[in-house]
């Protein structure tokens, strides 16, 4: 149909239910259509040059990879109502919460998907009849078994090891604890209205934690607030787009604020740890070459323990959006950012220096000439 947009996805896919949550709360018209193996192996990679999903078509024929490219393409084109805060410490946040959502969730995502066997049934249906619709269920389930062997090699890189169940475990309860209490205070993390911290969140527990049924039932059907926000992030009402107050002051409400201490704590160290390796071969990178997709380990806080994961240059790219954010900040925004987090402990994220980086594909690729 003229002026839709068609998303290429599936339910189970972390990413996708990132995108699909914010185009169903946008009303832009669009058409979510299942990934088979033509469409994954052959369209997909032509227009993007990756195997990956999701990816959404404009009206116009443009082919966009990367969630937080979809949510930048609509916001651009249908900017009301805006998903970004006006207001400097809210407007950081947002893409703070960001960053977290998509990066430092896989490995909990992952873990609880495939470290519980009784969630294979669901990925193997949904995935096997997306892939090969159209051939008999014991070849779609030959299909799938390639696919999640694939995706189970990913495992050790993210920091899903066994040795490390224990701490991911205990952080996860601790962490939807804490967000379980701050949606019984507020519709949404910054406030009465969704905003891009939400659909970063909802990576995660979309397709993964309130879906999969292992996850689902243990973690996040007795934390009711929380799995209320899933709700209202999956099937968005019209209330939530008209008519809603902004913000009446730029704070974080104080709910939030353990969450936040915890972000410095934890995240910014990872960022740190991979920034260091990737600036470290800078010097040996030819001009116009992507970084590695995974360099050397990093073992940053986790809670009340240690976690190690493999560094993903990827994850600075995100950081980059969040410091772009600052970058474009009137001086005066700058030093009420600069206060508010000398306040929670994220002065440091201001100082990362991190080369600038533009995205290919599943790959970033260094800028000469700047940092």
């Amino acid at each position: 149909m003229k002026n839709t947009y068609t998303l290429y996805g599936w339910h189970l896919s972390y990413f996708t239910g990132k995108a699909l949550c914010y185009l169903r709360y946008k009303r832009v018209p669009f058409v979510l259509k299942d990934v088979d193996m033509f469409t994954l192996m052959r369209r997909i990679k032509r227009n993007t040059g990756a195997v990956v999903m999701p990816v959404m078509v404009s009206p116009q024929g443009e082919w966009i990879q990367d969630s937080s490219r979809i949510i930048d393409h609509i916001e651009a084109q249908a900017p009301d109502p805006s998903i970004i805060p006006s207001t400097p410490v809210l407007r950081f946040s947002a893409y703070l919460f960001e960053a977290w959502g998509d990066e430092w969730w896989v490995p909990i995502a992952m873990h609880t998907r495939w470290s519980y066997p009784e969630n294979y049934t669901l990925f193997e249906h949904d995935a096997g009849r997306a892939l090969l619709p159209w051939l008999p269920r014991f070849v779609q389930r030959l299909a799938v078994r390639k696919v999640a062997n694939s995706l189970r090699s990913m495992l050790h890189k993210v920091g899903v090891r066994r040795e490390q169940f224990a701490v991911m475990d205990e952080w996860t309860r601790r962490t939807l604890d804490q967000l379980d209490l701050h949606f019984s205070q507020s519709p949404f993390l910054l406030g009465n209205t969704p905003s891009l911290a939400d659909f970063g969140l909802v990576g995660s527990m979309y397709g993964h934690l309130g879906r999969d049924p292992w996850p689902a039932r243990e973690l996040i059907a007795p934390r009711v607030h929380l799995r209320a926000w899933i709700d209202r992030m999956a099937q968005p009402t019209p209330s939530q787009t008209v008519g809603a107050a902004p913000p009446a002051d730029d704070h974080i409400a104080p709910t939030l604020e353990p969450i936040v201490r915890a972000i410095f704590k934890e995240f910014l160290p990872l960022l740190q740890g991979i920034n260091s390796q990737a600036k470290a071969m800078l010097a040996t990178l030819p001009a116009g070459r992507g970084l590695p997709r995974t360099l050397q380990d990093v073992t940053v806080p986790m809670g009340e323990g240690q976690f190690s994961r493999a560094a993903m240059p990827y994850t600075l790219w995100m950081a980059q959006r969040a410091l772009d954010v600052v970058r474009a900040m009137t001086p005066a925004d700058q030093e009420t950012l600069r206060c508010w987090l000398r306040t929670v402990g994220g002065e440091g994220f201001l100082e990362l220096d991190i080369p600038t980086l533009r995205l290919h594909a599943l790959r970033v690729i260094p800028e000469r000439g700047g940092a």
